[in-house]
């Protein structure tokens, strides 16, 4: 099992009191599945894909991945985790200003020391990056930016992918290659992929899928 919660349950201080954004959630996700995750705006997905990276703890409840209890883990543990084990690919492209493209691509697999250079080369081209190597982010479209940033966290070869919308900012057919891409890792790695999306299409190419409404499972 790569990634499993129970019970996780999350709240927000806000001026009027607790906001409650997940309730008691559960779910599983083993190597080589893949897991959709919808619902409305405001229903709690980024916040349990947050939670699922460590980026935030949790109320009540238990997130183990690839068999560590992240809830009991210190921020330095987290963060070697998500260097380690766990991909993210988040609306915000996060790469970085003063690296060239294709230093971007190999940056998270350095850190995991993970660098496959021949890897990185495939990404590249199933990627349509080939003429972009030697560009900075701030030249580059948003499109262009986002698959950028999917070749990163893909680069490093983790064993759990949590993405939020990853296709949001690319047209139709990019997106679909992507995807494709994405869902090829988890077959070809054993890595399980975690994706929030609001496309009913995209879902359904995945394995499985959960629906959020207002902080639980509907």
């Amino acid at each position: 099992m790569v990634l499993a919660m129970q019970g996780v349950s999350k709240a927000y201080q806000t001026a009027e009191g607790p906001l409650q954004v997940l309730q008691d959630i559960d779910l599983t996700l083993e190597a080589g599945r893949s897991l959709a995750l919808t619902g409305e705006s405001g229903s709690g997905k980024s916040t349990l894909l947050h939670l699922a990276a460590g980026l935030d703890g949790v109320d009540a409840g238990r997130i183990e991945i690839d068999g560590q209890d992240v809830t009991q883990l210190h921020d330095a543990e987290r963060a070697a985790l998500r260097r380690s084990v766990v991909g993210l690919v988040f609306q915000q492209f996060n790469l970085i200003p003063s690296l060239d493209v294709a230093a971007n691509l190999a940056f998270h697999a350095r850190l995991a020391g993970r660098h496959d250079p021949a890897w990185q080369t495939e990404l590249t081209q199933r990627l349509g990056l080939v003429d972009l190597g030697k560009r900075y982010p701030e030249q580059l479209s948003g499109g262009q930016q986002q698959r950028v940033a999917i070749g990163r966290t893909l680069a490093a070869r983790p064993k759990l992918v949590l993405a939020d919308e990853p296709t949001g900012n690319l047209d139709e057919a990019t997106g679909d290659a992507v995807l494709d891409l994405m869902l090829s890792l988890v077959v070809e790695t054993g890595a399980a992929l975690l994706m929030v999306t609001h496309s009913q299409r995209l879902a359904e190419r995945l394995d499985g899928r959960i629906h959020l409404r207002s902080g639980r499972i509907a």
